[in-house]
């Protein structure tokens, strides 16, 4: 058995041999059997007491009582050999048998007292019974004892038992033996038989001793009440033998109360403890080779564990074994002596061998003491050699914190000798920032139990002998009460550690956290302040412009002006804030809230200080002797009650990227309707990636007209949303969901090849004015479409050469012209026409028509609206007609609505016209109708002539004039009052109203489209 807080001694036993054993075990091993024990014997003793009440009754108890006590320890016995698995079952049946024995010699001793009510002859029956109980119990003694694996330990066991029974024989025969073997009158075999009782006896006391000492460690229970039964049943038999009892002993007496209560108790031995061993496991042996005498185990080896489990005082018995058989020897010879009798030849042989087995004993143990005296300074070497060769100091501490060993590499570890360390306090030298730490993990360690903590690490700084503190990591192990600590120098892995922490929270371009800190220092502003403390804010912050310096001056500048944009922003926020970089030109600033101020003050302030961290971004930068100037966009974000980091950091992005959209340049703070407008559109964006699998968009076609003769020139395709509810989407609003995404590139190319298809089977049908795609630069240019899908598709569904006009959508100064100009000249030599797309709305417009190879202008919505109402407008018009004729191009009006701006632009030399003054965007059946019934009927007014200039391509090669039906005029005829420019715009509003709409047949109404509901 272990105790508490020591290792076990070996491991448990396996469930399968234990469970079975805990099903069928008897009751009696607890306490209730050791109740029951005590009653049975002590009824038996008070009946012996009492003479059982008549004398042939004390008879039958005295003979047949102890033979059913035998015979009931015998069945104990071998049901506990049978029920378990154990290498000591053959002990146990050898007990069996020795209580069988003792059962059949009562039994036949009872046969001659009661049955046959006759003296018991001497010697009888019963005597083979007695004399046959001894030696299976000293054979099953033997089983139990510890087995010695070398010769020398089976010389010491001889020794050791010899020692102990030839003194115990030598005091039985000065005492009593020797006047047995002399009675007068007695035969041989009586005087054996008188001897071999008490020499038997004392064979088994000489084992019974031997095994006190050498008894295995398993089974420990069972086997201390399995000796002490037998201990009982060989003292009664002492007592039987001795002649002050043996001529008045008589059946039932109270003698036999100790015989029933050795047999009682052997029959209780195997079931004692049996439960608590099943739980923890049978005890094993430790391994042969740890065995030998003078074996050195390793720490908490089991042997080691059982040796410390025993007390000193057993120990030092065990030592003295020999020489207390000596000392009862002498006591035996001296018991003549006294007493003036020679000594006997017995005594004297018996005394010899007990003396010189002890001499041979004493040089065993010498030579086993010389032997381990050289394997222990020969392993205290070994281990010296390890402590003063380590690279780790080792230093032992006493209770009381005192450094009592400190090992010769303190001076490469600390740089301080080792007699510079001991017997001062371990405290003296730990930094007082880890001082509590340490003591209290000390103190933790030592109240814990050391089988579930043998050792323990400890971290802290050390003060070294050049005063800097070293990162020192400890091993620690308790010892003698005190501890062992095994320590190492770890400053360079926590200054790596240090380092590696600080560039995985830390941009390596700027030294600003990043993303991942930055977000971390969020939630522990959130979750660290108060609920009513709404003052923490965080701002996202865009360099707008950045990507122009990476392409014009260099990536190097651009992240030398990264290093210096985040100086910057270091520098405006305080101490407590923190300012990161996100990646990219992105930046944040987090800063925290400010208890002392109202909400509106606190946002005040705050976008006051975003306001001049924009302005002080925007300055100029010096790099590489260029003043390279960005702007940025910074959005805010303000901290709410229940808000994550998550949240606040997209609120803050929401309101950054409105900043960019409107306009770029400018602190914009967030409002919950930014965040409804991003939902509404990822749900569309959803919608729409469905819709175009599911086949819900149309191509709707928009004519374009002859100003000129009022013939539909050509038809602009546009593609409407029909989603399955029924709504009809805009491309207003769905190209804001799908502009600059996959969506949008995959809704272009249906548009153009479905455009292109419906053109080609117009024109099989004899309708063959072109159809007009809008198509961006930078899908013209997109590499990830395929390869020249624009020529592909022209001669897959046949539409012949002038059939398709590519409108540029855009002027993008990002687009690399020269690629654009190239891929434009390809087309044009395929028959295809460029129409220059917004011309008017910006300068990116006219450098695209200074460098591109466009046959069509199309005048941008803002050149039309105002042409009418405004003579400075009407001049700005008039004049980018004149550039368009100059060089020989057609123009075209979008959003032409007014029969007075129809007037207008023809007036100022306009030649195409389409928008709601002619018709809407009709389907293929309406197109088809228009194509087929004629000309729009144009408004009646002034027409000057188009400035004479050089050829040029129109939409319709074979179209040099025309009428335009019933009532109009034709170009250059008079007719109505003429222009008058000086008063500008109004006269000619004037004129067209008196003219009114011109006489002939209807046109085709201009609203043959499903009215779309407004966004």
């Amino acid at each position: 058995m272990s105790g508490p807080g020591v290792m076990p001694a070996a491991p448990p036993a396996p469930p399968a041999a234990t469970a079975p054993e805990s099903a069928r075990g008897p009751a009696g091993s607890g306490v209730l059997g050791q109740l029951l024990l005590a009653l049975v014997c002590g009824g038996y003793a008070v009946g012996a007491v009492l003479g059982w009440g008549s004398p042939r009754l004390s008879m039958a108890m005295g003979d047949f009582g102890l033979s059913v006590a035998a015979g009931t320890a015998a069945v104990s016995c071998f049901l506990y050999a049978r029920t378990r698995d154990s290498r000591f079952r053959p002990a146990w049946i050898l007990f069996g048998i020795s209580s069988a024995m003792a059962s059949l010699g009562n039994a036949a001793w009872g046969w001659y007292e009661v049955i046959l009510d006759t003296e018991v002859p001497n010697p009888s029956i019963a005597d083979l019974f007695f004399l046959c109980f001894a030696p299976p119990a000293v054979v099953g003694l033997l089983v139990l004892a510890k087995r010695p694996v070398t010769r020398a330990g089976w010389v010491c066991l001889a020794l050791d038992s010899w020692l102990i029974g030839g003194s115990l024989l030598t005091l039985a025969w000065s005492l009593a033996l020797a006047h047995t073997a002399d009675i007068e009158g007695g035969s041989v075999s009586y005087a054996a038989l008188n001897l071999a009782y008490p020499l038997l006896d004392i064979a088994l006391v000489s084992m019974i001793l031997a095994l006190h000492f050498r008894r295995s460690s398993a089974g420990r229970s069972a086997l201390n009440t399995a000796i002490g039964a037998l201990a009982l049943t060989v003292l009664c038999d002492a007592l039987f033998t001795s002649p002050l009892l043996h001529n008045s002993y008589r059946s039932g007496q109270i003698l036999d109360a100790g015989w029933f209560a050795g047999s009682l108790l052997l029959a209780y031995a195997p079931w004692v403890g049996r439960h608590r061993e099943s739980e923890r496991g049978a005890v094993e042996e430790p391994p042969a080779q740890d065995a030998r005498p003078g074996a050195v185990r390793p720490a908490g080896h089991p042997a080691i564990a059982a040796h410390d489990r025993t007390s000193p005082i057993s120990g030092s018995l065990a030592a003295l074994t020999p020489y207390l058989a000596a000392a009862v020897c002498t006591l035996g010879i001296l018991y003549n002596v006294v007493n003036g009798r020679s000594v006997d030849r017995v005594v004297l042989v018996t005394a010899c061998t007990v003396v010189l087995a002890l001499v041979v004993r004493q040089g065993i143990m010498l030579i086993d003491n010389i032997t381990l005296t050289r394997e222990l300074a020969h392993q205290e070497n070994h281990f010296r050699s390890l402590v003063q060769g380590s690279s780790d100091v080792i230093m032992i501490a006493d209770p009381s914190g005192t450094l009592r060993y400190v090992s010769p590499a303190a001076s490469g570890v600390y740089g301080r000798d080792a007699s510079e360390l001991e017997d001062t306090e371990l405290s003296a030298h730990i930094h007082p920032g880890d001082l509590g730490r340490v003591v209290h993990e000390v103190r933790r360690f030592l109240a814990a139990d050391p089988a579930l903590e043998p050792t323990t690490r400890i971290e802290c700084r050390f003060q070294s002998g050049r005063g800097t503190w070293l990162n020192v990591e400890s091993t620690v192990n308790r010892h003698q009460g005190g501890l062992i600590f095994n320590s190492r120098d770890v400053t360079e892995r926590v200054r790596l550690q240090a380092q590696l922490q600080h560039s995985a929270e830390h941009d390596p371009l700027t030294d600003l956290p990043n993303r991942a800190l930055f977000t971390r220092r969020v939630s522990q502003a959130l979750s660290g302040r108060r609920s009513s403390d709404r003052g923490a804010a965080v701002l996202f912050i865009d360099l707008d412009g950045f990507k122009a310096v990476n392409d014009t001056i260099g990536h190097q500048a651009g992240d030398e002006l990264l290093v210096h944009a985040a100086r910057r922003l270091d520098e405006a926020v305080r101490a407590g804030d923190t300012a990161a970089r996100l990646g990219g030109d992105e930046f944040a600033a987090l800063i925290l809230g400010d208890t002392g101020e109202d909400r509106a003050a606190r946002e005040g302030h705050i976008q006051e200080l975003a306001d001049r961290l924009r302005k002080r971004l925007s300055e100029p930068y010096a790099i590489d002797g260029n003043d390279v100037r960005v702007a940025a966009s910074i959005g805010v974000a303000f901290a709410e009650p229940g808000q994550n980091a998550g949240e606040l950091l997209r609120n803050a992005d929401l309101a950054m990227y409105r900043a960019k959209a409107a306009g770029k340049d400018r602190v914009v703070l967030y409002a919950p309707q930014m965040q409804a407008d991003v939902v509404r559109k990822a749900e569309l964006a959803s919608r729409l990636r469905s819709a175009l699998n599911a086949g819900e968009f149309a191509l709707l076609h928009q004519p374009v007209v002859d100003l000129t003769t009022g013939k539909v020139a050509a038809v602009a395709a546009q593609a409407r949303w029909r989603s399955g509810q029924g709504i009809l989407f805009t491309p207003a609003e769905f190209l804001r969901v799908a502009d600059n995404g996959d969506r949008a590139a995959e809704l272009g190319r249906w548009t153009l090849e479905q455009a292109i298809a419906q053109a080609a089977e117009r024109h099989r049908s004899g309708h063959a004015a072109p159809v007009v795609v809008r198509l961006g630069a930078r899908r013209l240019l997109d590499r990830a479409a395929p390869p020249y899908a624009v020529e592909a598709l022209l001669t897959r569904y046949g539409l012949p050469s002038g059939g398709l006009v590519l409108e540029l959508a855009d002027s993008d100064s990002s687009v690399p012209q020269d690629a654009l100009e190239q891929r434009l000249t390809v087309l044009r030599r395929l028959g295809v026409r460029i129409a220059l797309d917004g011309f008017g709305g910006g300068h990116a417009a006219a450098d695209a028509l200074r460098r591109l190879p466009v046959d069509i202008l199309k005048l941008d919505r803002s050149l039309v609206e105002g042409v009418v109402e405004s003579a400075r407008q009407h001049k700005i018009t008039a004049g980018v007609l004149r550039i368009a004729a100059d060089l020989g191009l057609q123009t075209v009006a979008e959003g032409v609505d007014r029969p007075e701006q129809v007037v207008a632009l023809r007036t100022m030399g306009c030649t195409h016209a389409q928008g709601m003054a002619f018709a809407g965007h009709l389907d293929e059946y309406r197109l088809r109708r228009t194509l087929t019934h004629g000309n729009y009927a144009l408004p009646a007014g002034p027409v000057v002539p188009a400035p004479q200039g050089p050829p040029h391509a129109a939409f319709v090669p074979a179209a040099t004039g025309g009428s335009g039906g019933p009532g109009s005029e034709a170009p250059g005829a008079g007719g109505g009052a003429s222009l008058v420019t000086r008063r500008g715009a109004p006269a000619v509003v004037a004129q067209a109203a008196a003219a009114g709409m011109p006489r002939g047949p209807r046109p085709v109404g201009p609203h043959h489209e499903t009215p779309v509901p407004p966004t």
